[in-house]
Order: structure tokens, then sequence, then C-alpha cells
């Protein structure tokens, strides 16, 4: 891919995804898009405005700005953070459309100033042959849209090909085959994260309503795959829960693909006490996290790793998913015990700026030439030595 380009993606395009494309048509029209938000339903295009300015709100809200310290003896150091300049955006598009995900990763980046990004979705009726994924990414400015996924979108975003640039930093979910290209890619450019299936651990008692809990379960299991567990105290609140799976499964849409999830990856763990639930809730490290027992606020202060922690009986986790501010794309496969959910800080390259006086130089040579000594670094020594007095 790396040495044949655009040949490369074209041809994987036509062997995976059966879509014969050329350098004309790979790159989605701003008359398509512009087609798209015009046709698409004024009440849908309302709720992105409103789930954008959501987002927007939050995302810029925790966005890191410049710090600058005084030196004690003259100068000063700051800390500055850019954005970057240029973003890809992998849009899954097999199984169902996810506009969603446009602005859930495009938003965050828009917040820290990004002024460049490139969406990349399979040319499927889910992905870049949906009308309401083009008519959200019209909605919120963004101009380049490519009809390409897998993990030849993944080489062209991150190595370049003509008519597509290639980016500093890849973000955005997809199945197996894109999360290894990123892994593979990272290096030459930065990516989010490494991403598995959906998860979600939900904490309950004897308070909370068992139909929540089901519903709560079978949300992440529709995704299938998707790991649903619950962990409670409460042994008639299993029961309840498992007559209420039965009840809500048989009138799911998705049924046949939650119910399958929830048998190979679901659990109802009934432990000694809130301890031990929150000691089994760190251990998983889940992407999701619902405290929904009657003192989830003291719970919350034993929870040190979980992607997004939801709490009470109206925070579900699908008001994560689509409406509240934070992103969506979050930590999987317990590595929220050291990654993050994807922000508008990730989109920001921090470096530092030094810029001492004379007086500020001189109160530390001593100790830079001391240190340079030590390590047999005489020349780093000397570059400091020549700026002093008598020198």
């Amino acid at each position: 891919m790396k040495r044949r380009g655009l040949a490369a993606v074209l041809e994987y395009t036509t062997k995976l995804d059966r879509a014969e494309l050329t350098a004309a048509t790979l790159r989605v029209s701003a008359q398509e898009l512009a087609a798209a938000h015009a046709a698409a339903e004024p009440e849908f295009l309302e709720t992105v405005r409103r789930i954008r300015e959501n987002v927007l709100r939050f995302q810029k809200a925790i966005l890191h700005s410049d710090v600058t310290v005084d030196f004690p003896e003259g100068g000063t150091l700051r800390q500055r953070y850019l954005p970057l300049e240029r973003v890809g955006i992998c849009v899954p598009g097999g199984a169902a459309a996810y506009p969603s995900t446009v602005i859930m990763t495009a938003v965050p980046a828009q917040a820290a100033g990004v002024k460049q990004l490139a969406v990349v979705a399979p040319p499927t009726p889910f992905g870049s042959y949906n009308q309401d994924m083009l008519a959200t990414c019209h909605e919120l400015g963004i101009t380049e849209v490519y009809r390409v996924g897998g993990a030849q979108a993944v080489a062209a975003l991150a190595y370049g090909v003509s008519g597509l640039p290639k980016v500093d930093k890849i973000v955005g979910p997809g199945n197996l085959f894109v999360a290894l290209a990123k892994k593979h890619v990272f290096g030459g450019v930065d990516i989010d994260s490494i991403a598995g299936p959906s998860e979600v651990v939900v904490i309950a008692d004897e308070t909370t309503r068992a139909d929540f809990v089901a519903a709560d379960l079978i949300a992440q299991a529709e995704h299938a795959p998707g790991s649903s567990v619950l962990i409670t105290w409460s042994p008639a609140l299993i029961d309840q829960v498992a007559g209420e799976l039965a009840k809500q499964l048989a009138v799911l849409d998705r049924s046949d693909l939650a119910r399958q999830s929830l048998e190979n990856f679901g659990a109802l763990i009934l432990v000694e006490d809130r301890v031990e639930a929150a000691e089994l809730a760190n251990q998983l490290a889940t992407e999701h996290l619902h405290l929904a027992c009657d003192d989830a606020e003291d719970l919350l202060g034993t929870i040190r790793h979980a992607g997004a922690i939801f709490i009470g009986p109206y925070s579900p986790v699908p008001l994560g998913d689509y409406a509240a501010g934070p992103s969506h794309v979050l930590p999987t496969g317990a590595t929220a015990r050291f990654a993050s959910g994807l922000s508008s800080n990730d989109f920001l390259r921090s470096g530092s700026v030094i810029q001492l006086t004379k007086e500020g130089l001189e109160s530390v040579a001593d100790d830079i030439q001391r240190m340079a000594t030590k390590e047999g670094l005489t020349g780093h020594g000397k570059s400091v030595k020549k700026r002093l007095p008598g020198d």
C-alpha cells in the first residue's frame, strides 16, 4: 500500500468491498454532500446541531491552554498547546450507519482547532453512501469524505495517496482489521487507541429497577459483539434482571444478535458487598461503568478504572453514546487502567518554550555543568560556561 498508493487502495476496495471506484469517485463530491444535507429530515439536522453544541461546550471547557511559569532568577518557562494540522476519522459502515461517530470524533477535533478533517467510510449503504452520515458531515463543515474503509483506509490516511493527503492522527472505531492496521501504522502517525468490542458493567442493588438494568445490558449487547455484565449483592435482583432480559429480548429488533452477545459475553455476578463490587469493577476496567445503586456517589470514590462512568437511574450509557458531551470513543479490553477516552486535548500537541535572562542562566549554570560532567557530556557544560562572566 505504501509503495503502490492509490492503485492499491482501489484494488483492495474492489476485492474486499466489491465496489468499483476510480480516482474521480473515491472522494464524495461537494455536490453530493450538499444534496444529502438538503434531503435530510429537518428534525434529524436539528438533533445533530443540538448534540454538536453539547459536545462542543464540554470539549472546549476541558481544553488545555498555554501555561507560563516565571523562572525565579529571571525568565519564563512556557508550555504551549497547538492543534494538529490534519486528522483522519474512521467511520464504520458494515452493519449500521454511525453519524454519531462523526460527531463524537470530529467535534472534539474542531474544539481543539484542527482545520483539516478527512473522513473515511466503506463504500456501503451504511457507510459513505449513507445520506444521514453525509448530511452530518456537511452540517459539521467537513468537506473531505472518502469512500474507502477497512485496513486500506487506514493505510491511505497514514501514508497518503493521490488525492488523499496523509494525516497526523487517525481516530475512530472499526473492526479487527481496522484496529490491527492502526496498530501497524502507529509511529508514522498517531492513533487514538486499538479498540475492541463495546462493554458495560452495571453495579446495582435492591433499590435498582430491574427493567432499567436489563435495558442497559441489552443496549451494549446489541452491538454484537458486546460485553454486558451486572454486578450486584442482591440475589433477588439477579432473578428479576434475568426475567426482564427474556421479556425485553422478545420484542427487540436485533434480539438474535443481542441474545448471542449476552450468552457469549454476558454475566450476572453476585458479590458479597459493595467493596467486592468495586474491586471487581476495577479489575474489569470496563469501557462503560454504570453505578446504578443507591450510594453511587460514595461508590464512585472507590472506582479508579473505567472509560466513562454513569451515575444514577437517569444517566444510561446511551446518553454518553449520543448526546452528553464527552466522546463515546473510549478504552476497551481493560485498557482503562492506563488509557483515557478521546477528548479535545488529544488533538493538541504540546511543547515547551524556555526563555531565561542572563541572570537566570547564571543561577543554574553550576548545576548544569556538574550534571554534564557526571554524564561525560562536557560540550553541554561548555555551552553554558561560554555565556558566563569571565569566560
